[in-house]
């Protein structure tokens, strides 16, 4: 039990000596007669008082306080206190030399870390991190670090992922292409971690697929091919958004849940009379139209999307080809159109997928051409201005809305957050 210690001395000083362990401690003086009281709380300013339970899941810390943090079993959150004021300090360690597997992610609580508006993350094992409020601007700071560079703040941004679409169908009324994978989200980045933009190339006719785009452990699935026929009835490709299928009753290809639609059937035969069509590609924002006779069937519409701060139209699937009767258009979308025009008639090709939507190639009209190739992909994020660093590789179109910087990359390169 502490004590607290009264003495004198010759010059008539009173000294009261305090115990060695954390706590608030108030000594209430008595009046003129009575008996000296004192209390003790749980927490004395600059003194660390350690929980000495170890922790093994996410908990919210008090100022002063120092945790031992168990990541063994799984990553975990210490969530900062909410109303800091100017001294205080947290302090955490990795307890079992494990945080390099399961990161201690430290939530900022609605302050800043390092003058970020973002969480931070222990990542290196046997860290020992102190983290000392300041002020609003810079909020908490690391004031002592036993691996310094491992410490790294972090923020939220916004992505746009869209895969390569696939190509149309050839033969006689080939399906049109599949879009590409098409996945939208947030994500949160660590602050001087490299990471890798991959985006896919369009499928090349008849039938290819396109290529998956990836991003921050995001991967998009391809853009299904569209059925190849010769009286064959092939089916359409699986993919983000499936392929359509060829005439004579072709199946259209199955999407990949979450990234887009399935791609529609094709026509039956027709015993002869020319009038045959193919399926139209799956969208991201519906599934393909199946083919009747004398009418191909229209691509999946596309799914338009704002993160460049200008509504444009991503991931629609291929119009499909026909022996006869009206043009298949690709994907359309409010705004634009995304995936490519089926051809209808004799050596009467498609259109191709739009270059960089994702969007499906048209299919082939008829007398066993080569279907058009898909649209390649594209990766979009968006970054707070304020936390944008300008590092990049591959060329992005950078440009900015709002409070946001927007990175558009048409081919494939880093970004160092």
């Amino acid at each position: 039990m502490a004590s607290f210690i009264v003495y004198g001395d010759s010059s008539g000083q009173v000294t009261v000596a305090a115990p060695a362990a954390a706590g608030t401690n108030t000594i209430t003086f008595p009046a003129e007669t009575g008996t000296l009281v004192t209390t003790a709380s749980t927490t004395m300013p600059n003194t660390i008082a350690w929980d000495t339970t170890v922790k093994t899941s996410g908990f919210t810390a008090v100022a002063y306080g120092g945790y031992f943090c168990n990541t063994t079993s799984a990553a975990f959150t210490v969530t900062l206190p909410a109303t800091p004021t100017r001294g205080q300090f947290v302090v955490i360690v990795d307890y079992a030399g494990t945080a390099g597997t399961n990161n201690i992610t430290i939530g900022n609580n609605g302050s800043n870390i390092n003058g970020v508006a973002g969480n931070a993350s222990i990542s290196t094992n046997r860290q020992g991190l102190t983290l000392t409020y300041i002020d609003a601007t810079q909020g908490w700071l690391a004031s002592s670090n036993v691996y310094a560079t491992s410490f790294n703040t972090s923020y939220n941004m916004s992505f746009l992922l869209s895969a390569g679409g696939g190509a149309g169908g050839g033969g006689w009324s080939g399906g049109g292409g599949g879009a590409g994978g098409l996945v939208t989200g947030t994500t949160t980045l660590l602050k001087t971690t490299t990471y890798t933009v991959t985006v896919g190339g369009g499928g090349t006719g008849p039938g290819g697929n396109g290529s998956n785009s990836t991003f921050s452990g995001v991967t998009t699935a391809v853009g299904g091919g569209g059925g190849i026929t010769d009286n064959s009835g092939a089916a359409g490709n699986n993919g983000g958004s499936g392929g359509g299928g060829g005439y004579n009753s072709g199946s259209g290809g199955t999407a990949t849940p979450g990234q887009g639609n399935n791609g529609g059937y094709g026509s039956g035969w027709d015993g002869g009379a020319g009038t045959v069509t193919g399926g139209g590609g799956g969208g991201a924002g519906s599934a393909g139209v199946n083919g009747v006779f004398s009418n191909a069937g229209d691509g999946g519409n596309g799914s338009a999307s704002s993160i460049t701060g200008t509504p444009a139209t991503y991931a629609g699937g291929g119009g499909a080809g026909g022996a006869t009767g009206a043009a298949a258009p690709g994907g359309p979308g409010t705004p634009g159109v995304s995936g490519g025009n089926g051809g209808i008639g004799p050596s009467v090709s498609g259109t191709a997928g739009v270059a960089n939507t994702g969007g499906g190639g048209g299919g082939f009209g008829r007398n066993s051409g080569t279907g058009s190739n898909g649209g390649s992909g594209v990766v979009i994020i968006s970054v707070p201005t304020s936390s944008y660093p300008g590092t990049t590789t591959g060329s992005p179109t950078v440009t900015t809305s709002g409070s946001n910087t927007i990175l558009r990359y048409t081919g494939s390169g880093t970004y160092t957050a």
